[in-house]
């Protein structure tokens, strides 16, 4: 009840309001201002008090160093490339407290054929649209090109999450591939780190 979380990603405040009931603190961050807008009045409207919407993105944290015990974000680090996602987590690292927890939960496969889960998500999701029929084919038509165009989501697999989060200095890292697209990671800020 004492903690103050931070929502990477927030977008309308899914997280955020639900989160808001069981802490000190939420603050909600997003970088689009129609998500902050929307989420301040959902906020409003629900009568929350606790929550402030921050208007920024999740590779410049605008806050001071070791102020937050929880970071959570659900599906906001596909839309960053990998060095993004890189100095994203460097930020979370950065605002976290030590011993402060993470936990992401985002798409975790690369758009590829060479790892068996990442031809089985393609394929499960490819299936979706396809049961959707002309409308289904077109929007995977238009996927495809966003792929070979390079406008694509940019999701990474399990295996980068599990190196990319001790990189970044997490310990205790945990991450989980679901039966979907997703996957979930699990992180703390060491809690006596070496400078």
């Amino acid at each position: 009840p004492d903690d103050r979380l931070l929502d990477i990603g927030a977008g309308t405040g899914l997280l955020a309001l639900a989160a808001a009931p069981r802490v000190a603190h939420v603050t909600a961050l997003d970088i689009s201002p129609p998500m902050c807008r929307r989420l301040h009045s959902n906020r409003r409207r629900l009568g929350i008090t606790n929550v402030d919407t921050l208007l920024s993105s999740a590779t410049e944290l605008p806050m001071g160093d070791g102020t937050v015990d929880v970071v959570v974000s659900n599906y906001c680090f596909h839309h960053m490339s990998d060095a993004e996602k890189r100095r994203a987590l460097g930020e979370i690292h950065r605002v976290l407290r030590p011993d402060g927890r993470l936990v992401i939960a985002d798409m975790m496969f690369r758009v590829g054929v060479a790892d068996p889960r990442d031809r089985a998500v393609l394929a499960l999701l490819a299936k979706r649209m396809l049961r959707k029929g002309f409308s289904g084919l077109l929007r995977l038509a238009k996927n495809a090109l966003r792929v070979l165009t390079g406008r694509w989501e940019h999701p990474a697999g399990v295996d980068w999450w599990r190196e990319a989060l001790p990189a970044a200095g997490f310990a205790a890292v945990r991450v989980r591939a679901l039966d979907h697209e997703g996957g979930i990671a699990i992180a703390r800020r060491a809690r006596h780190e070496t400078p």
